[in-house]
């Protein structure tokens, strides 16, 4: 067989076996090219003969933990063959959390929690169609960033998980479409965005202490004298009555 050198990430299927020799152990990965499309996932078959790699997927590894493995893929001499990715490192990018099996859950508890689970995963679906251009550009210099969509409860068999590598750039303008978004005017500013009190008696006393005439003397002093009935009417519509430019030092 033929053994080609492969990093993969993917999610744990199931639950790990041992090996038919200790010290070995073989598990299943779940990888996804980035949609929700079963078509394009792919469930790899995953083995370790390094003693340590088999004792953590057996003792601390659950399905739903997102899993980088890295060794060496080996492809069948036959078309009914099994390929098989041999482990010889492995790196934990996420840890599934652990769900109480035993809890006691009510009829309401248990509806409410479909109808939640139904919009986490259109929720999910919506955001991964839209971070597929991301991830389909063209990657460009530097390093990808790797981008990880998944639900926090139990993953099963990894359908709603999704990866996208963008390039930093990509990075940066998803950055700041987010910012974007977090951003207002101040005629949308919802109800319940209120200014806290002191910071109210700061700006009034702030105001309160602008000396309207001095700074329209200032202005105006600074303004060429073909200019001035201009900047008082600007001033005049702005703060109301102002001096009028001969009222003004010359």
């Amino acid at each position: 067989m033929d053994a080609f050198p492969l990093a993969l990430d993917g999610y744990l299927a199931a639950d790990p076996e041992p090996g038919d020799r200790e010290g070995t152990a073989s598990w299943r990965l779940t990888c996804s090219a980035g949609t929700d499309l079963l078509m394009e996932e792919a469930v790899i078959p995953c083995t370790t003969m390094e003693p340590d790699i088999a004792h953590a997927m057996l003792t601390e590894r659950q399905p739903g933990d997102l899993l980088r493995v890295i060794g060496h893929l080996t492809l069948p001499d036959t078309a009914d063959g099994v390929i098989r990715l041999h482990a010889d490192t492995l790196e934990v990018l996420w840890e599934a959390p652990t769900l109480d099996a035993d809890a006691d859950v009510d009829g309401d508890d248990t509806d409410t929690a479909t109808a939640t689970d139904a919009d986490r995963t259109s929720a999910i679906a919506a955001l991964a169609e839209a971070l597929t251009g991301f991830g389909q550009a063209a990657p460009g210099p530097g390093q990808s960033i790797r981008i990880h969509i998944s639900p926090t409860g139990s993953l099963g068999s990894g359908e709603h998980c999704h990866s996208f590598d963008v390039s930093p750039a990509m990075a940066h303008r998803l950055a700041d479409y987010v910012d974007a978004m977090n951003c207002y005017l101040d005629s949308e500013r919802p109800d319940s965005v209120a200014l806290d009190p002191e910071t109210i008696a700061d700006l009034a006393e702030l105001f309160e202490d602008i000396d309207l005439i001095g700074l329209t003397n200032a202005v105006l002093n600074a303004t060429r004298p073909e200019h001035r009935a201009a900047i008082t009417q600007a001033m005049d519509d702005m703060f109301g009555d102002v001096p009028a430019p001969e009222e003004t030092d010359p």
